[in-house]
């Protein structure tokens, strides 16, 4: 029972993915500040409010803060730029260099001859079976 946990545990995707969502809680650490320590300053010196979080519609008796939805969204923009344009391009394009180029396929073994339509060698000179001479 024990065996068959360890070898799930130690397979490599599992680890990769461990990794992964290791990574990226730090990732999402360095984009909230990002939003919050540099792009939110910068909205509050253009718009003259701290952050899109003041944004709410009042609808009937209660609040629908866009505003919140607003940070959320541009935090999501800022993560899939950074994993498009940081580990998708490179990867795509270290993958297109390590890729073979596709074998050119063999040369015909045989044409066709003109007059009876069978399959003759390439080499020949006149047909097998009409006598035909062939180009």
């Amino acid at each position: 029972m024990f065996k068959g946990f360890r070898d799930f545990i130690l397979r490599g995707n599992v680890v990769d993915l461990a990794v992964a969502v290791i990574l990226g809680a730090a990732f999402n650490g360095i984009v909230t500040s990002l939003v919050a320590d540099v792009l939110n300053p910068l909205i509050a010196a253009t718009l003259g409010k701290p952050d899109f979080s003041t944004v709410v519609l009042h609808v009937g008796g209660g609040a629908i803060k866009v505003g919140n939805f607003f940070n959320a969204a541009i935090s999501f923009l800022i993560v899939a730029g950074v994993v498009y344009f940081a580990i998708v391009l490179p990867m795509n394009a270290m993958l297109a260099r390590l890729k073979k180029p596709d074998a050119p396929p063999p040369a015909p073994e045989t044409k066709i001859c003109p007059e009876c339509l069978t399959a003759i060698p390439i080499a020949a000179k006149r047909c097998a079976n009409c006598t035909q001479l062939v180009a």
